[in-house]
């Protein structure tokens, strides 16, 4: 049956405590690790390399994998958001999310290359589909509480929280991977402050210390993930179960998408999120792949550049929130992806042989200092303008989020986060593919890198036209 909302404009939820809030931020701190460690820097370029065995290849492999999961979620996430808003609590999907995760996380230990023996390469592609499900329909509840935890302004500032904890957190992880496992395990690496031996006992020439990075984040975000647990308030369950939630939830998404013209501020925003996401996904995703190749960066140099920017993500969440308190969640987006524009222009304007596209004889001018990492004028260049970029593109990231919070129907929060997640993976594609075909064309790294601006701009003009204001209540299905 069909019922018309009652209130018109709803009031906001009453916002939690301060512990309360911590502990949703917490969160991000829990999970971010999985991020850095297991879907950027370690595991999959271990994936690549190693267990696949032929780099080209297992990127393809990788990226198939990704691509699954990008359709899968673009199906789920919208649904799943309205079946989470019918049956009311949050915080238990949450922890579902996390209660798959964390083997799926600690099974990547046995992904072997196949003369080691461990699991077969498509059950390790599985698990690969398996993380990302659980990560982003974890974010659909998780970014659906923040509007019932905050009000006003502070929406963005517990939003740049969430952000700085995430970033925290894997800055702590990679601390200890660095220092005490990669380096230790690098051939011709004798720092006195190192240990002599990888921690735990890993053998390198098994692959342990690539391996368990995968427990590592299973441990992690399982301990971390309790706070939210014992602190942070939830709506209560309506009652309606499983089975007549999901019936309902998918009347609710045709009900919403009919009647697409009384949010269609929604839709816009969410189409320039789609835009600049896929940029803004792929500035990140190249970034290590764009200094190997132009700058012959090994894994050890890309690690500790993975913790410089984990160091830059941490003051982006807390700009995020502060932009968003001074100029509004619109406003901070645009501030912040000019900059993301400017600061990716200069990335490609360095090489080791031209600074600002200029020639540059890196040879006559020497090293700039005597730290045997980032030596050469164009590789602290390109390290500055990355320090930017991580700073820019988290608080992007927070103001996103902060700006759904305030224009989606607040009855309808989590189906509107579903669609919020379907816009950063629906044309997840889109970035790798320019990145791919300029690449192709100009037979140059720096002209692929480069073709990912025309996804940021075209994601500014259309923030342009968004209005910051709460979208009128929908019709919903009835509850009762």
């Amino acid at each position: 049956m069909i019922a018309t909302l009652i209130e018109e404009h709803r009031a906001p939820e009453t916002p939690t405590d301060a512990r309360g809030r911590i502990a949703w931020a917490l969160v991000e701190f829990a999970r971010n690790p999985y991020v850095s460690l297991v879907f950027m820097f370690v595991f999959a370029p271990y994936f690549a390399a190693t267990v696949v065995g032929d780099a080209v290849r297992g990127q393809e492999i990788w990226s198939l994998s990704y691509t699954i999961a990008g359709l899968c979620i673009a199906v789920i996430a919208p649904v799943l958001g309205a079946i989470v808003d019918r049956m009311g609590s949050r915080k238990p999907w949450i922890l579902g999310s996390v209660a798959v995760m964390a083997p799926a996380c600690w099974a990547l230990w046995y992904a072997m290359p196949g003369l080691h023996g461990g699991l077969p390469l498509v059950f390790i592609c599985v698990l690969i589909v398996v993380l990302m499900l659980g990560y982003e329909c974890g974010s659909v509840a998780h970014n659906a509480m923040l509007p019932s935890l905050a009000s006003g302004r502070q929406i963005g500032r517990l939003s740049g929280l969430g952000l700085g904890a995430g970033a925290t957190g894997s800055l702590c992880v990679q601390v200890v991977v660095l220092f005490g496992i990669f380096l230790p395990a690098a051939p011709g690496v004798d720092w006195s402050f190192l240990p002599s031996q990888p921690l735990f006992g890993l053998n390198p020439a098994t692959f342990e210390h690539a391996r368990i990075v995968g427990p590592i984040a299973a441990v992690w975000m399982s301990i971390f993930i309790i706070p939210l647990w014992l602190w942070t308030p939830d709506r209560p369950a309506t009652g309606i179960g499983v089975r007549r939630a999901i019936r309902e939830g998918f009347q609710q998404l045709v009900i919403t998408v009919k009647r697409a013209r009384q949010v269609s501020n929604v839709g816009m925003f969410l189409s320039a999120r789609m835009l600049y996401n896929d940029g803004m996904s792929a500035v990140q995703a190249y970034c290590g792949i764009y200094a190997a190749g132009v700058f012959g960066w090994d894994l050890a140099t890309i690690m500790i550049f993975a913790l410089i920017l984990s160091v830059a993500c941490v003051l982006g969440g807390f700009m995020g929130g502060w932009l968003d308190g001074r100029f509004g969640s619109r406003g901070a987006i645009l501030i912040s992806l000019t900059l993301t524009c400017l600061a990716v222009l200069v990335a490609v304007s360095v090489t080791p042989t031209e600074v600002f596209f200029f020639p540059y004889d890196a040879a006559a001018a020497g090293p700039v200092w005597s730290f045997p990492y980032f030596r050469t004028l164009p590789e602290l260049i390109y390290l500055l303008t990355y320090i930017v970029l991580a700073i820019t593109i988290t608080a992007i990231i927070v103001n996103g989020r902060a700006m759904m919070a305030r224009v989606a129907p607040l009855s309808m929060m989590s189906q509107f986060f579903g669609l919020y997640a379907l816009s950063g993976t629906a044309t997840a594609f889109l970035g790798h593919g320019m990145v791919a075909l300029f690449t192709g064309l100009f037979h140059s790294q720096r002209a692929g890198f480069a073709s990912l601006l025309a996804l940021l701009v075209a994601g500014s003009l259309l923030v342009l036209r968004v209005r910051e204001e709460r979208a009128p209540e929908l019709t919903q299905v009835e509850s009762a």
